[in-house]
């Protein structure tokens, strides 16, 4: 095990992470939380700042950069890209913290220009507030000859006035994330839960394995 000194890093939700082509350094994109010592307490006073960042693993040097400016935590990436070099990220806009006020894609390749990354984002309407997002596959088993964003971005929205849950699926490559489809939830979902996705065929082999 190697530790690493960096000034004013505060993980809480790693996006993802891979080793470089010569094996000398490592890549990760996270968020930093500033203000850590709000997290517990005063959440609105909290601003997730996601960068990129570059691990030396031989001169021990760490550098990083922010991606986006604006607040951004529960991000999530094409699961067939854990580990691996990838290029699109799916996050929750914090609007403040802990409320979700929509959901933006980032491209990674943006960030070497160190420019915002943002390339679609879909906001939420007045009163609405969601959970974090979550990339579905367009095929079930993984596959990286398929295009990284050829799939859905699905999460849920709770409408405050009226009470009520939906679900929402929505196009991973459109501009603005469009609308696929909605769903009236029968029950309201709390904020802050967190989501998972698994394939029917996953679901069976759990089920016969319990």
């Amino acid at each position: 095990m190697k530790w690493f000194d960096v000034l004013g890093f505060n993980i809480i939700h790693a996006i993802n992470a891979w080793d470089e082509e010569d094996g000398n350094a490592i890549e990760m994109v996270a968020p930093n939380i500033l203000s850590v010592e709000h997290t517990m307490e005063r959440m609105e006073l909290v601003h997730a700042l996601v960068e990129k960042v570059w691990i030396d693993l031989y001169t021990g040097i760490v550098k990083g950069y922010p991606i986006s400016t604006r607040n951004l935590d529960f991000a999530v990436i094409n699961q067939a890209y854990v580990g691996k070099k990838n290029k699109y990220v799916y996050a929750a806009v914090g609007d403040p913290m802990p409320k979700i006020s929509g959901v933006v894609k980032l491209d990674l390749s943006k960030g070497d220009q160190r420019e915002d990354c943002t390339v679609a984002s879909r906001m939420y309407e007045e009163g609405c507030y969601g959970g974090e997002p979550f990339f579905v596959a367009r095929e079930a088993t993984e596959n990286l000859d398929a295009e990284e964003d050829d799939g859905y971005v699905v999460s849920y929205v709770h409408e405050e006035n009226i009470g009520e849950s939906r679900f929402l699926v929505m196009d991973a490559k459109s501009p603005n994330l469009d609308l696929v489809a909605t769903m009236k939830l029968p029950r309201s979902v709390p904020y802050g839960f967190h989501g998972l996705f698994v394939a029917e065929s996953n679901l069976k082999v759990l089920l016969m394995d319990t």
